[in-house]
Parts: C-alpha cells; structure tokens; sequence
C-alpha cells in the first residue's frame, strides 16, 4: 500500500491542511484536532483502503490506521506546508479537546465512564432476579422459603446498594477519591438515618431542614453528590499541608458532603429522578406505541454515537422506583433485528464467505453481541441496516401494543436475557419472544426484498499487514509479511482480570476494528513480553507496544485508553523497539494508581493485528490471571 498516497487521501479527506488545529498520533491512530469536524469527509475515510476506521471522541478527530500509523503520520505531515511538532501537538491536542468538548459529549462520556464498570455487577444480579422469578413461577422454588430469602438477597442486594457501587465508579472517573465518595454514600445509607427518614416526616441538623427521602436503589442523588463532593476534596487538598492531608481532607470532606446531601443535594436528586422514571412511564402509558417505534428504530443509531449511555440512568431509575422498565425491551427488538437484518444478507448473498460472517454474525447478534453484524455486515452493504432499524421499529411497535415491560437488568439484550421478561404474568415473556421473532423475521424479510451490491463487499476487508514503525525492527517485520501463519499462544502479559474487549471503553478496541484479543484489568503496574518474538515498534509515551512473534502473529498491547495524552508520564520503558523478547521478559513498568488517578482506566486490551492470518482465537478460559499464565490462543 502507498503510504504517500494515502496519506495525501487522509489530508484531502479531513478538510485539508486549513481545518488541521493540530495532528499527532499514537499508537494506531492519528489524532486530529479539526477547526470544523463537519468539513471531514467521515464516510469516505471509511471506506478509504489502509484506514481501519474513524471515530470522533470528545471533540477530537481519530482516523484508525493501525501499526503503520507512524509511518502514514510522517508522510502526512510531509505533505503539509507548516510541519507541527509532535510534542506541542500533544499538548495541544489535549487542550483544544477540552476548548472544543461540548458539555452533551462531556455528559455522555461520563455517564458511559460511570455505568460500563459497574454492569458486571447489576447484570449478573438481575440475572439472579430473573432466574428467581423463573423458578417460582414454574413452582420449583417457594416464594416463602429461605432459599428464596437468600436468592433474593444476592439478586437485590447490588440494586439496594446501588449508590455506594456507583459513588466509587463515580469518583473513579471524576478522578477523586473512591472510597471517601464510598463512605458518602455509605452516610446516607446508614440504618440509622434510612430510619430516621423512613416515617416521612423532615427531621433536622443543626436546625437545618432535613427532608424525607429514601436513598437506597437510587442513581441521580449520590452521582450528583460525588459530582460536588469531588470539587470539596479537591479544594480541600490544594491548601492542606502534605503531612496533614491523609486526616484533614478526608474529614472536612465528608463532614460537609454528607449533611449538604441530606438536606439539599439528596432530595433534589430524588426528584429529578423521580421525574425521568414518571416522564418515561407516563410517555408508554399515553403514547405508547409512538414511543416504542421511536426508540426500538433508532436504538442502534443510539449505540453508533455513544447516546445510549444517556439512557442507563432512566433504565436504572425505572427499574429501582417503579419495579419495571420499557426501555430494555425495545434494546432486545433493536439487537435482534440487526441479527436478522445478517441473516437476510446471508440468505441473500451468493459469495460463500459473506454467507458465513452473515449467518455467524448474525447468531451472535441475537445472543446480544451486535457490533460484528452492525458494523461487519449491515452497515458495509447499507440497506440491511435500514432493514435493521425497520425490523426494530416493528418490533417496537408490537411490544408497545402489548406493554412489553423487563422487570430485571440484565447485561446483553439478547435470547440469554430472556429471563429478564418473567413475571406474575406469563404472557410478557411471550409477548416478548414474539417481538423479538417479529424483529428478526421482518428484519431478514426487509433485507431480502432491499438487496444489496454483492460486489461492494465480496472479500471481508483484512486489516494492513503491518510496516516497521522503527529502522530497528525492518527485520523482524519483514518475517510478518512471507511466514506461514501458525497456532500462536500468547500468554498474559500483566496479572490481573480478564474482560472481554466488548468492555473496552473505546470502539477501536471494543468493535474489533483494530483486532481481537481479550483485555486485561491490571492488579500491578509491570508488562512483560506474552510471546517469543522482536519489539518492532514502541510508543514515544509509552503507552503502547508493538511486537511480532517468532511464527509471525503481530500484537499490540495498549496500556489504558487515552493514555497517550500522559505524554509518557507514569510509565517507565524496559526494552527498545528492535529488542529480541521471550515470554516473562518485561517490557514496561507503569504506575497504575497514578495513571488512574489522573482520570485514566488502566484496561489493557492485548490483541492480534493481523487477524486475517487467523481463524479465530481460542480463550484459556480465566478470569483472572498472572504473567505468564496461557490468555488465548490463535488458531490458524
């Protein structure tokens, strides 16, 4: 591929040199900050051969290329008739995200920076929830038994305890302390204040209203709460003493946050949220149907820009203060007919490879996992994505004739999620499994009857096979592009917990455009090398490092997401790119608690690049893991 060429197609593509503030790059990506985001071409970048994908994050523009990132870079700005310098870029970059970042994007990206670390935890409750449910109305389990009691008690306990989990993700992403905010929310919550204001009736402090309200299964008032206390912890720390901090702030902190809570921040927030839950049910109660065609059509539209973020509080708020919730049904429709718009495309398709990504992607999506078929068939041929927002529409349209209602929260709305439908009443969970039929089957039928240009999308496209990013490595990357591929183990490069890259805050990980792999949740701050191979290329901030095995399986592992804006901070480099590496040696030492606490997640997604010398990747099958222990396998 000509580098110079497309590099002068990206120029072109984003506006042109005039609309370029600042450019630099990190390790897969060249990060743009636009004078105007609307003059990029956005869907012809897309299609542009060597550009992975595009993505807009917090005001800034970011073209995916992949390992030959530095490479398409340098030819860039080689074209460009005021070169910028690549530190100052960074830093400006960083600066103008913050002058450009409209405060709906500030918003959406908190609300999703909050919500995505605590669904492990309210999904597998309600899961629990459901299958309660299931077992008593199938009479195998008694609603009067211990057994019961306990079950229920695992189920709702995360529910009941939902502001305490919320205020440590909360201060987590606000970057402060968690466990301060997790004592706030812990105040509020105490027995003896829950009894306190459990008749109704105001009480005070220090002759100070204190208004009734109940905090338990809440959301708005505790993230509000953390919101100002984390300002107060702040403020508090900037003129304290270093010796005195670890005593002062902490209790200055909550001595303040907790009765402002009670008497103001809390009540306001329960009836801000009380409003979202009554607005929402009162909008399915009179305009039902209108309501359900709206969302269950424009549901995937809403995942594509990041918006359905802004509607996990209304979820949670409905579930916790009415007991069901309309939205999660509509999710479930909207998933489903993006599986059935697939299978449409397979039904359809004479090309055998597209028939099978169809039929597989498509049974994924309807088991809740939608990216592969949304944005690996549907939206590459065009018209089976219409087709998807159709079937969802319809669908939606049926679950609000019947009054389709969840009554847990569970973690994919997909067929395992079934259980999230069970109530008194069986006919939801029927009217349920029939919506989401109607979703797949209009969906496909659509598809069928739409078509689409079998040609524009014969061969899946494969990701660039990767250039060395550094003289040193020409060697070694040279091996990547000649050498048969074979099974690659790649053990863990760090100890931690294993999480799918579905949970990776950023789409280039999450959607697989950059590869597949799982990612790691760090317990300690070292690297070390998951294979036998070379270091072809090493980030100048460290974030990030390329390497390439001996058998020929490119990798990248990306410490964190956005770290590149550290500009190297916190991390401390152990090789050089060009280094010969067995498994264990250590590459990188990072120190975790300070990337964190400057506001950065510390996942670590470790993939393989160049997929398309593999079938597929085998998982060693661990929740968490240490160095060197097996995380997967690639098959070839």
């Amino acid at each position: 591929m000509d580098k110079q060429q497309l590099s002068k197609d990206i120029l072109k593509l984003v506006g042109g040199e005039e609309n370029i503030d600042q450019v630099t790059h990190c390790m897969t990506r060249l990060r743009f900050n636009l004078n105007d985001n609307q003059k990029a071409d956005k869907a012809t970048l897309k299609n542009t051969p060597g550009v992975m994908g595009v993505m807009e994050n917090g005001g800034q523009f970011q073209v995916i290329i992949g390992n030959d990132v530095p490479i398409v870079y340098n030819a860039l700005v080689g074209n460009m008739s005021k070169s910028p310098n690549a530190d100052n870029a960074t830093s400006s970059a960083s600066t103008g995200e913050k002058k450009k970042r409209n405060p709906i994007s500030a918003l959406f990206d908190f609300i999703s920076g909050m919500f995505t670390p605590i669904l492990p935890a309210i999904t597998g409750a309600g899961m629990i929830k459901g299958i309660v449910a299931i077992l008593v109305a199938l009479g195998w389990l008694s609603d009067t038994s211990s057994t019961y009691i306990i079950l229920s008690a695992i189920g709702d306990g995360a529910f009941y305890f939902l502001p305490i989990i919320l205020a440590i993700s909360a201060a987590r992403k606000l970057g402060s302390n968690m466990y301060i905010a997790a004592a706030l929310a812990a105040g509020i919550m105490h027995p003896t204040i829950t009894a306190l204001l459990a008749d109704g009736h105001n009480s005070s402090f220090m002759g100070i209203t204190v208004i009734a309200a109940t905090y338990s299964s809440t959301v708005i008032p505790i993230v509000l709460a953390v919101w100002i206390a984390s300002y107060v912890e702040k403020a508090v720390d900037r003129v304290i003493h270093a010796s005195l901090k670890l005593l002062i702030v902490p209790t200055v902190t909550l001595l303040i946050m907790v009765p402002l809570t009670l008497m103001t921040v809390g009540p306001l927030g329960t009836v801000l949220g009380n409003g979202l839950s009554g607005g929402i049910s009162w909008l399915f109660d009179n305009m039902s149907i209108f309501a359900s065609i709206l969302i269950g059509g424009t549901m995937s539209l809403l995942i594509i820009t990041g918006m359905h973020y802004a509607l996990l509080p209304i979820v949670v708020g409905s579930m916790t203060t009415l007991g069901y919730d309309f939205i999660i049904p509509l999710m479930f429709a909207a998933n489903l007919a993006q599986g059935g718009a697939a299978f449409g495309v397979g039904l359809r398709s004479r090309n055998s490879k597209t028939k099978s990504l169809a039929y597989s992607t498509g049974l994924t999506a309807i088991m809740g996992i939608t990216e592969p078929a949304m944005y690996g068939i549907n939206m590459k041929f065009k018209k089976p994505f219409i087709a998807a927002l159709s079937g969802g529409a319809i669908a939606g349209a049926f679950m609000g004739i019947f009054n389709v209602k969840s009554y847990v929260i569970t973690g994919l709305a997909g067929l395992p999620s079934i259980a999230a439908f069970v109530s008194p009443a069986i006919s939801t969970l029927i009217y349920a499994l029939v919506g989401g039929l109607i979703a797949i089957v209009a969906a496909a039928i659509i598809t069928y009857i739409l078509g689409f240009q079998e040609e524009s999308a014969s061969e899946p496209v494969a990701a660039p096979a990767a250039e060395p990013a550094t003289p040193a490595a020409t060697t070694s990357a040279a091996v990547t592009e000649e050498a048969k591929a074979q099974d690659e183990q790649v053990f863990s490069p760090i100890t931690g917990e294993v999480k799918p890259l579905s949970e990776v805050p950023d789409p280039a990980f999450s959607e697989e455009i950059m590869g597949k792999g799982f990612a790691i949740q760090p317990s300690e701050g070292r690297v070390v090398s998951p294979i036998n191979g070379t270091v072809f290329s090493l980030s100048k901030s460290g974030h990030a490092i390329g390497l390439v095995s001996d058998t020929g399986a490119e990798m990248l592992i990306h410490i964190g997401i956005d770290t590149v804006k550290l500009k190297g901070q916190f991390f401390s480099p152990k090789v050089q790119a060009g280094a010969k590496v067995t498994v264990g040696d250590v590459l990188m030492e990072f120190d975790r608690e300070q990337i964190e606490k400057a506001g950065y997640t510390t996942i670590t997604p470790v993939i393989i690049t160049n997929m398309h010398q593999y079938e597929a990747i085998e998982s060693a099958g661990r929740t968490t893991i240490k160095e060197k222990d097996l995380l997967f396998t690639a098959k070839a």
